[in-house]
C-alpha cells in the first residue's frame, strides 16, 4: 500500500473515529459473547464463563488503544487528549491561569512592539523599489552644518557627469522652512510646508503617483508655470481626498499653481528625509535660475547600478571631486569638493545608514531590554508552575505509578505552558497593537520612519517565536522537576514541610534571584539613562527657550535689489516690532531669519583686519541674520550693544560674535580676554565688519554636541533667508496667539495663519529620540521590577504555606510574632541580596556597552547604583511583608491540627 494511501485511510479514520469505534466496540462485544458461550457450552456456570472469555481477550482498553493506533493518528489524537486535560486543569484553576497569561501578555507585547520598532528602523528596507541601491552622498559633517553637508547646483551637474556608478542622481533644496507655503482660499492663507526637488527625484527613488503624473525637466525650467505635487496627507486633510485635484490651480504664495499629481500614501518625505516633521507638498527645483548663485544648497541621492561594489562606488567618487566647482563663474573653487584628508572629500553611503543607522545602539539596548523583560516573566511562570506543579505531585505520581512515562508528564506540562503561552501571545499581540498605533502617531519623536511603524508579517513570526521560547523556558524546569520526583515519598501522606517541598523551594529561591539580577540591570540601564537625559536638559543652551515663542512672519519683499531693499525691509520690520512690542504681556520682540536647532548656513570665515589669514583654517562660522531686541528676546546675553535701527545699508557694517568664535578669533589677533568688541573683521570680499558685541555660545544644530562659531549681521544690512518673529512673554503661547496673529494682520492681511510655537518645542524636537528611548527602557524597567516584586511575594508566601507546622511549633514553644516577621523578612532580603549583588557585577560589567549612548554620566555613575539598591531593597522588603504578617498571625493550635 503507498504512503499517500496509507495517510489518507488514517486521516479518514481519524475524522470518522466515533463510527469506527462503535464498530469495534460491537465486534469486540460480539467475540465476547461467541466465547462466552464456548464456555457455557463446556458446562461453566455464567459468570466463570464471562470471566474466563475477559482472561482470554485481555485488556479491553488495551486492545482499543492498539486498534486506533494501527487505524488512524495516534500522535495527534494524544495531543487533543492532552489539550483536553489542559483546558479542564487551567479552568479549575482561573486565578493561576489569569495571573500567567497577564505576565505573558506583558513580556510577550512589550517584545512584539519593540520587535515591529526595530524592524521599521533598521530591519525593513526602506520604502522604495530595490531600495538598497539608493546611496546618500555627502560630504562628511563639520563645524560649518548645512552650508557643509550640501552641494551647488554646479556640482550636481559635474557629480551627475563624470559619476559612472549611478543609473542617475537626484536630490532636494535642503533649505526649506516649516509653514513655508501659503495656500489662499478665500480667508486666510493657510500654512504648508513644502519641498523643492530636482526633477527626477520620484524617477530616481522609484515612486509612482497615486493620481496624476510627476515632474518632468520642462516642470523645472526657466518660464514654466508653477506646478506642485501634493503629498497623500495633505490631500485628504486639506482637499477631501478630492479624486479631480488633477488639472485644479490654487493661489500658492501668490502664484497659480496647477495640481499635477497625488503622491501614494507610503510615501513620506519627512518621515524618512526630515523626521519629526510634515512635508505637504513638492515643488520642482528650477537648477538654472535664482538657485544656480545660492552655493551649497542642494542634498544628492544616488540609485546605483547593479552589481556595483563600496568600493568602487568611492572610488568612483573620488574620481569625480576634483571636477566639481563650488561655481563654474569661478575656477579657483573646482576641485574644492574633493578629498584632501580623511575628514572631507565626498562620502556616499547606504541611504538606509543614513536615515536610522545612527539609531542602531540605542535600538540594541532597548531589544535587550525587552528580552530581559521576557525572561523575567518566564523565570516567573517556572516559579508558579513549580508552585503549582508541588501541589500536584501526587497526581504525577500516581500517573506514573499507573504507567505514564517520564516523557508523557513533561509533555503534559509543556502542553500546559504552551496553551499559556499562546493566550499570552494573543493578549500581548493585542497590547503591542495598541503600543504600536500610539507610538506611530507621535509626531513629537523626531524618529525616522515611525510613522510607518506596523504590526506585519515579521512581527507575526517574532510572535510565535518567542511563545514558543517562552513556553519551553517556562515549563521545562517544572516538568523536569516533577517527572523526576521519587514516586514513593510523592504518594506518602507527607505534609508540606517534606523534602520534596524543600528541593522546590531551593529551585525556586534561585529562580527570584535570577529575576532580582536582571531587574537589577535594567534598573541600571534606566538609570543611567535617565541621568543622561537629565544632564542633556541641564545643558546652557545659550539662549532661554522658556517663555519665548516664535511664529513665520509674511512681508512684502517686493523692492530694488540693495540699499533701497534693505530700508523697505528694516521699516517693515521696525513696524512689525513696535506693534508687536506694545502688545499686552509682551516682554521684548525681535526677527531672525533661521532659529536654533533648525536650518543654518555659513557665508565663509571673516578674519581679523590686518592680521594674514593661515593656508588652512577650519570652515565658516553659522550665520544668522537678525534684528535688534532678538538676543533680548531670545535671552541670549550680550557683552556690547545690540543693533539699532540706525546700522542701515549707507553705516558701517557691523555683526555680533559668539564667544567660541571671539577666541578663535582672538587667537590669530592677539586679544585679550573682554577686548573683542571694537574689532574689526574682513570678509571674503574685503569688507570691514565691526565687533559690536560678543554674544554667548548657541548650540545651533544639537543639545548634546558643542557650540560651534555664530556670527550674527543686522537684517537692515544683509539679506534674511527667511523671518521667524520672536517674542518673549510670561503668558502662555497659546494665549498670546490670537493677539500676535491679529497684530500681523493689521500689517500685512496676507499673513498666514502661521503656528504660533514655544521655542522650547525645538530644543524638545532635538532631544526627542533620546526622551524616546529613555521612557521606553525606564518603563520597561518599572515593568521588570514590578515582575521581580510579584516573584518574590509569591517565593516568600508560598515558603510561608511550606512552613506553616514549623512557625505553628515555634510559635507554640514561645517565638514571638516580631522574632517570626524578622525571620520571614530575613529571608527575603536574603533573596534581594544575592540578586542585587550579582546584578551589581552584571551592570558594571554590561555598562560599558552602553557608554556611547550616556550624555554627562559615567557607566559606574554612583548615585545610579545606590539608587538601584535602594529601590530593589526597598521593593523586596514590601513584597515579603504581606507573607510576614501572614506567618506571624498563624494560630499554632490550628497549624499542629494541619496535615
Amino acid at each position: 500500500m503507498s504512503r499517500l494511501k496509507r495517510a489518507r485511510e488514517r486521516a479518514w479514520a481519524f475524522f470518522h473515529k466515533p463510527v469506527l469505534d462503535s464498530d469495534l466496540e460491537a465486534e469486540i462485544a460480539a467475540h465476547l459473547d461467541m466465547a462466552i458461550e464456548e464456555n457455557l457450552r463446556r458446562g461453566l456456570p455464567y459468570g466463570e464463563a464471562r470471566r474466563m472469555a475477559m482472561i482470554r481477550f485481555g485488556g479491553m482498553d488495551l486492545m482499543k488503544d492498539q486498534q486506533r493506533e494501527a487505524r488512524g493518528l495516534m500522535k495527534l489524537d494524544i495531543l487533543l487528549q492532552d489539550l483536553k486535560f489542559t483546558f479542564r486543569t487551567l479552568s479549575r484553576d482561573r486565578g493561576f491561569t489569569l495571573v500567567a497569561v497577564v505576565i505573558l501578555a506583558l513580556g510577550i507585547g512589550a517584545n512584539v512592539a519593540v520587535f515591529s520598532v526595530v524592524n521599521t528602523l533598521l530591519l525593513r528596507p526602506l520604502p522604495f523599489p530595490n531600495a538598497q541601491q539608493l546611496m546618500w552622498i555627502a560630504p562628511p559633517p563639520q563645524k560649518c552644518g548645512m552650508s557643509c553637508a550640501t552641494y551647488s547646483t554646479d556640482a550636481y551637474d559635474e557629480f551627475r557627469m563624470y559619476s559612472r556608478s549611478y543609473q542617475d542622481v537626484t536630490g532636494y533644496f535642503a533649505f526649506s522652512s516649516p509653514d513655508n507655503l501659503a495656500l489662499s482660499l478665500g480667508g486666510p492663507p493657510i500654512p504648508a510646508t513644502s519641498i523643492d526637488v530636482i526633477a527626477n527625484f520620484f524617477q530616481v527613488l522609484g515612486v509612482q503617483p497615486a493620481l496624476g503624473r510627476l515632474f518632468t525637466a520642462d516642470d523645472a525650467r526657466n518660464g514654466a508655470a508653477p506646478v506642485v505635487v501634493l503629498s497623500d496627507a495633505w490631500w485628504r486633510r486639506q482637499f477631501n481626498a478630492d479624486p479631480a485635484i488633477v488639472g485644479k490651480a490654487f493661489d500658492m504664495n501668490g502664484h497659480q499653481t496647477t495640481v499635477i499629481g497625488v503622491l501614494p500614501r507610503s510615501f513620506d518625505f519627512g518621515a524618512v528625509f526630515a523626521p519629526g516633521t510634515k512635508v505637504d507638498a513638492i515643488t520642482p527645483l528650477n537648477l538654472y535660475g535664482p538657485p544656480r548663485d545660492w552655493g551649497n544648497i542642494i542634498t544628492m541621492i544616488g540609485r546605483l547600478k547593479p552589481g556595483v561594489t563600496m568600493a568602487q562606488v568611492q572610488a568612483d567618487a573620488d574620481a569625480a571631486a576634483p571636477h566639481m566647482c563650488w561655481n563654474n563663474k569661478n575656477p579657483q573653487s573646482c576641485g574644492s569638493y574633493a578629498r584632501h584628508g580623511v575628514q572631507d572629500g565626498v562620502v556616499p553611503v547606504p541611504l538606509k545608514d543614513y536615515v536610522s543607522g545612527k539609531l542602531r545602539r540605542s535600538l540594541a539596548l532597548l531589544w535587550a531590554a525587552v528580552g530581559a523583560i521576557l525572561l523575567i516573566a518566564c523565570v516567573n511562570l517556572s516559579n508558579l508552575l513549580l508552585a503549582r506543579a508541588a501541589s500536584r505531585s501526587k497526581e504525577f505520581a500516581m500517573r506514573g505509578a499507573l504507567g505514564a512515562t517520564r516523557g508523557r508528564i513533561v509533555r503534559q506540562l509543556l502542553t500546559e505552558s504552551v496553551v499559556l503561552s499562546g493566550a499570552g501571545a494573543v493578549l500581548g499581540l493585542g497590547l503591542a497593537l495598541v503600543l504600536v498605533v500610539w507610538l506611530a502617531h507621535q509626531g513629537s519623536f523626531a524618529l525616522p520612519l515611525l510613522s510607518s511603524l506596523r504590526i506585519d508579517g515579521a512581527a507575526l513570526g517574532w510572535t510565535v517565536l518567542i511563545a514558543v521560547f517562552a513556553a519551553v523556558f517556562f515549563g521545562l524546569v517544572p516538568g523536569l522537576r516533577m517527572a523526576g520526583g521519587n514516586l514513593q515519598e510523592s504518594l506518602k501522606d507527607s505534609g508540606p514541610g517534606s523534602g520534596q517541598g524543600r528541593r522546590h523551594e531551593l529551585v525556586r529561591a534561585v529562580l527570584v534571584v535570577s529575576e532580582i539580577c536582571l531587574a537589577c540591570i535594567l534598573l541600571v540601564g534606566a538609570g543611567l539613562l535617565l541621568r543622561s537625559f537629565l544632564k542633556v536638559l541641564d545643558v546652557d543652551l545659550g539662549f532661554q527657550p522658556e517663555h519665548a515663542a516664535a511664529v513665520s512672519v509674511d512681508y512684502d519683499d517686493n523692492a530694488p535689489t540693495g540699499d533701497l531693499s534693505a530700508a523697505k525691509r528694516g521699516a517693515i520690520f521696525q513696524g512689525i516690532l513696535s506693534r508687536v512690542g506694545a502688545l499686552p504681556g509682551v516682554e521684548a520682540a525681535g526677527m531672525v531669519d533661521y532659529l536654533p536647532m533648525g536650518q543654518n548656513r555659513d557665508w565663509g570665515t571673516p578674519f581679523p583686519k590686518g592680521v594674514k589669514r593661515p593656508d588652512k583654517f577650519p570652515t565658516g562660522p553659522l550665520v544668522y541674520v537678525i534684528s535688534p531686541g532678538y538676543m533680548r528676546a531670545m535671552g541670549t546675553r550680550v557683552r556690547g550693544r545690540d543693533f539699532t535701527w540706525d546700522d542701515g545699508p549707507k553705516s558701517p557694517n557691523v555683526v555680533m560674535i559668539n564667544e567660541a568664535f571671539a577666541r578663535y578669533l582672538g587667537s590669530y589677533g592677539n586679544w585679550r580676554k573682554g577686548e573683542e568688541v571694537n574689532r574689526i573683521l574682513t570678509d571674503g570680499g574685503g569688507n570691514d565688519l565691526h565687533v559690536v558685541a560678543v554674544v554667548d555660545d548657541v548650540h545651533e544644530e544639537s543639545v548634546e554636541g558643542d557650540a560651534g562659531w555664530q556670527i550674527y549681521y543686522p537684517m537692515t544690512q544683509a539679506s534674511p533667508a527667511g523671518s521667524h518673529l520672536v517674542i518673549r512673554t510670561q503668558l502662555p503661547p497659546a494665549q498670546m496667539a490670537a493677539s500676535v496673529m491679529g497684530a500681523l494682520r493689521e500689517l500685512n492681511p496676507t499673513q498666514k495663519a502661521a503656528e504660533f510655537r514655544p521655542i522650547q518645542t525645538l530644543v524638545s524636537h532635538t532631544v526627542s529620540p533620546r526622551r524616546f528611548f529613555m521612557l521606553l527602557v525606564g518603563c520597561f524597567a518599572g515593568l521588570g521590577l514590578l515582575l521581580a516584586a510579584i516573584g518574590i511575594y509569591g517565593v516568600i508566601s508560598y515558603s510561608v504555606t511550606q512552613r506553616t507546622q514549623e512557625i505553628g511549633i515555634r510559635m507554640a514553644l514561645g517565638a514571638t510574632t516580631d522574632r517570626v516577621q524578622k525571620d520571614v523578612l530575613w529571608n527575603t532580603l536574603r533573596l534581594a541580596l544575592w540578586g542585587v549583588a550579582l546584578g551589581t557585577g552584571a551592570s558594571l560589567l554590561g555598562a560599558r556597552l552602553i557608554a556611547s549612548l550616556l550624555f554627562g554620566t559615567s557607566p559606574w555613575d554612583l548615585p545610579t547604583y545606590a539608587g538601584m539598591v535602594v529601590v530593589l531593597f526597598g521593593v523586596a522588603a514590601l513584597s515579603g511583608y504581606i507573607p510576614a504578617r501572614r506567618a506571624s498571625r498563624i494560630n499554632p493550635m490550628v497549624a499542629l491540627r494541619a496535615s
